[in-house]
């Protein structure tokens, strides 16, 4: 059943008066973790009251020991009833109206369409964080298609209302967001939410044998079967080279790959899975190459935490990972689905423990002069302050 917990009381008039009062609006629990936590730290820190309200599955104590409130509300993801989508959108409407929030920040597609569906008429201000385009933009399939046809006439719609900005993650996000419509004056590009770049330092590389990592959902477009299809190329070759994946499969993703495949993977020499990992630092401290092939990202997270730790990237020519991954600086990009050009990239920095060193090190440089949690968040704050000042 659609629950929600109930909002703080309102201050009265001999209380001290309340903060600015943000609300995040993330369908689960580990995506506002994984990709929401910084920002929200920083909002804290410049003194907002901070509202969580998600799907709620093993995130709770790690959200309310941040000191956030904490509500539940049930997103169907991959569901596509307009009776759940309906119940949902009331739901978020009726929190917002208990809360009273001075700013909501919606963070991806769905959550963006059903925040802006139940803002409808009123006056806070909404953030619209399109952190990729997913699914519905890079799928080709025949009900992908009829859904972003859909997309293309809803979003300028919903995005370009009065009180309604939009959050984009890198500039091609930007570009197609303008060819859908969006009005340019509501759109503010920040990259990322930030990486502790205190708490992930340059790591040393491990003993040989050579070991790639990838770290995400086990999704069809972050590119995960090109990957084992790579490292099954450089076996076939005689590289003994290892594979370690870190993430789950997602059923709620129509690209999600099955865990019957996963656990096909792991009876093939060199390839581990990790499942999901709390902490992301053992993984590149046992790697020597970070990998990610995806088909599209908004800016990847995975990718950040691995250049915070000194890896040497590797990723495709696409949106996203572009920003992180400098081609011949932080790693090197190859073709999208192209696994024998990911293999051949792959050697390349196997053979070469200077080209390793150098990419590593560029790729940290990066990281802290553009994409750190410090830089990040006075960037965000910024963006708060401005459209609900203290």
């Amino acid at each position: 059943m659609l629950s929600y917990d109930d909002a703080r009381a309102p201050v009265t008039s001999q209380e001290v008066a309340p903060r600015r009062r943000i609300l995040y609006l993330v369908n689960e629990d580990f995506a506002f973790l994984l990709n929401r936590l910084p920002m929200a730290r920083a909002a804290r820190d410049a003194g907002f009251e901070v509202h969580v309200a998600t799907n709620v599955n093993n995130g709770a104590d790690a959200i309310e020991a941040e000191g956030f409130i904490l509500h539940r509300i049930r997103f169907q993801r991959g569901g596509r009833s307009p009776i759940a989508a309906i119940a949902t959108i009331w739901l978020i409407r009726t929190l917002e109206a208990a809360i009273r929030p001075d700013i909501v920040h919606h963070s991806g597609l769905q959550c963006c369409v059903f925040g802006s569906a139940a803002a409808f008429g009123r006056t806070f201000p909404t953030i619209n964080a399109i952190t990729g385009l997913g699914y519905i933009f890079t799928s080709e399939s025949r009900g992908s298609r009829l859904l972003k046809r859909g997309m293309t006439w809803l979003l300028p719609w919903l995005l370009n209302r009065r009180h309604s900005f939009i959050l984009v993650q890198n500039p091609d996000d930007r570009a197609t967001l303008l060819e859908l419509r969006i009005k340019s004056d509501r759109m503010t590009l920040i990259p990322g939410s930030g990486v502790d770049t205190d708490a992930l330092q340059p790591l040393p590389e491990p003993e040989a044998p050579i070991t790639i990592g990838f770290a995400g959902r086990l999704l069809i477009d972050k590119g995960i079967r090109a990957l084992v299809a790579a490292h099954d190329v450089l076996r076939r070759q005689g590289y003994n080279f290892n594979l370690m994946i870190a993430g789950n499969p997602d059923p709620a993703n129509p690209a999600s790959v099955s865990l019957n495949e996963v656990e096909q993977w792991t009876r093939r020499e060199g390839i581990t899975w990790l499942g999901h990992i709390g902490d992301i630092v053992p993984l590149w401290r046992a790697c020597h190459i970070a990998v990610l092939p995806s088909h599209r990202e908004g800016l990847p997270g995975s990718l950040l935490e691995a250049a915070a730790c000194g890896r040497p990237l590797i990723a495709t020519d696409v949106p996203g990972c572009r920003e992180i991954v400098v081609n011949d600086r932080t790693g090197l990009l190859v073709p999208l689905e192209d696994s024998t050009a990911l293999a051949q990239a792959i050697v390349r920095l196997a053979e070469s423990p200077q080209l390793r060193a150098r990419y590593g090190e560029a790729a940290r440089k990066l990281v802290v002069e553009r994409f750190s949690a410090k830089i990040i968040g006075r960037k965000i704050v910024q963006l708060y302050n401005d459209l609900a000042p203290p």
